[in-house]
């Protein structure tokens, strides 16, 4: 085993520790534990056996196995990307939603104010 694959290897449990803590702290969902536990799970097996990736990319008319690992990360990276800018702008519209209920609220309660002092 390579120095590399080492770091590589310790790099990556600590990162699906992490998806662990916070799973069990309720901040990450079950679906969201099973998708990074996967990821991380063949980015291990990636490190530790290159070979399979070689066997796999040679399979998909690809190659060499590096070209095959690049290739799908950034389609998932791409995807990720994606849902990220989704789910802003999902917050962005219900932000605005809020802002606007808000200040509906304070023109009508500043309405009345004036009305019943006249």
């Amino acid at each position: 085993m390579t120095l590399t694959q080492i770091i590589l290897t310790l790099f990556l449990l600590f990162a699906l520790s992490r998806v662990m803590l916070r799973y069990k702290s309720g901040e990450v969902s079950f679906r969201s534990l099973l998708f990074w536990t996967g990821i991380f799970g063949l980015a291990i097996i990636s490190v530790l056996f290159p070979d399979i990736t070689s066997e796999v990319a040679n399979k998909a008319g690809i190659t060499r196995g590096v070209d095959a690992v690049v290739y799908t990360s950034i389609a998932l990276l791409f995807y990720l990307v994606f849902r990220l800018y989704v789910y802003l702008e999902d917050i962005r519209h219900d932000i605005t939603s809020i802002i606007g209920k808000i200040s509906m609220k304070e023109e009508t309660s500043h309405g009345r104010k004036k009305t019943s002092k006249n």
